[in-house]
C-alpha cells in the first residue's frame, strides 16, 4: 500500500524527468549537431565533456553541482541576486537528472545525424534551402526516431536518478523526494522493506511503460 508521501515522490519523479528532458532537448540536439556535421578545433574535447557524467561517479558530478550553485561560486551569487535558489530544490533536482542524462540523449542523436546521406544536405543546399530550411526539412525528420530514443533513454534515466540528486536537491519528503530517494530512506528504515519494494515495483513499472510507449511512437511514425 503507498502512502501520500508516496504518491508524491512519483509525480515529483515524473515532474523531474520530464523537465529535465524537454529542457536538455534543444541543447542536446545543438550538441549533437556540432559533433556530428561540424569541423571545429577541440571537437574532441568538447564530446570528452559531453560524455563525461557518463564515466564519473553522480556523487561527483552533485558535489560538483554543489560547488557550482553555492553562494560562494559566481554562479551561486549571481542567482541569488535574481532571488533564485537551487540547492535543496526541486530545480536542483531537475539540474542534476538533466547533466546526468544529457550524454544518452546527445548520443542517441547523434548516431541518427551521423547516417543522414550527406548528399541529402548537399542537394538541400543546391536548390537554395537555407541552414534553417534543411535543418527543419531534412535533418529533423530524418533523425526523429534517434531523438524519440535519446529522449526515452534521458527520461528512463532521470526517473532513476540518486547520487547526483541528493547531494545538490537533498532527501526532503514533499520537496525533493523522488522515487530513489524515498526507497533509500524506506531501506535505513526498520521494517521498511515492504514499502521499498512497492516504490521498486512502481519505478519498474514507470520505465517498463516509457518504453512501450516511445516503441508504440515510433511504430506509429513509421507508418505514417
Amino acid at each position: 500500500m503507498l502512502s501520500a508521501d508516496d504518491f508524491t515522490a512519483i509525480r515529483l519523479s515524473l515532474m523531474v524527468a520530464t523537465s529535465a528532458t524537454i529542457l536538455s532537448l534543444p541543447l542536446g540536439y545543438g550538441a549533437a549537431y556540432l559533433l556530428a556535421f561540424s569541423r571545429m578545433r577541440g571537437k574532441p574535447l568538447l564530446e570528452g565533456v559531453i560524455n563525461l557524467p557518463l564515466v564519473l561517479p553522480p556523487v561527483v558530478i552533485g558535489y560538483l553541482l554543489l560547488l557550482a550553485f553555492g553562494r560562494h561560486s559566481m554562479l551561486g551569487a549571481l542567482l541569488a541576486r535574481a532571488g533564485v535558489t537551487v540547492i535543496f530544490t526541486l530545480k536542483g533536482a531537475v539540474i542534476a537528472s538533466a547533466v546526468v542524462g544529457f550524454p544518452l540523449l546527445v548520443r542517441s542523436i547523434r548516431i541518427g545525424m551521423e547516417s543522414v546521406d550527406p548528399q541529402y544536405m548537399r542537394a538541400a543546399r543546391t536548390l537554395g534551402a537555407g541552414w534553417w530550411d534543411a535543418l527543419f526539412s531534412i535533418t529533423i525528420p530524418l533523425t526523429y526516431r534517434a531523438t524519440l530514443a535519446g529522449m526515452t533513454l534521458m527520461f528512463a534515466r532521470s526517473l532513476g536518478e540518486f547520487g547526483a540528486t541528493i547531494i545538490l536537491a537533498g532527501n526532503i519528503p514533499g520537496v525533493t523526494q523522488t522515487i530513489p530517494l524515498a526507497i533509500y530512506q524506506y531501506t535505513s528504515m526498520p521494517g521498511g522493506d515492504a514499502m521499498a519494494l512497492s516504490l521498486c515495483l512502481v519505478s519498474i513499472g514507470l520505465s517498463f511503460s516509457v518504453l512501450l510507449i516511445s516503441e508504440a511512437v515510433n511504430r506509429s511514425m513509421s507508418k505514417r
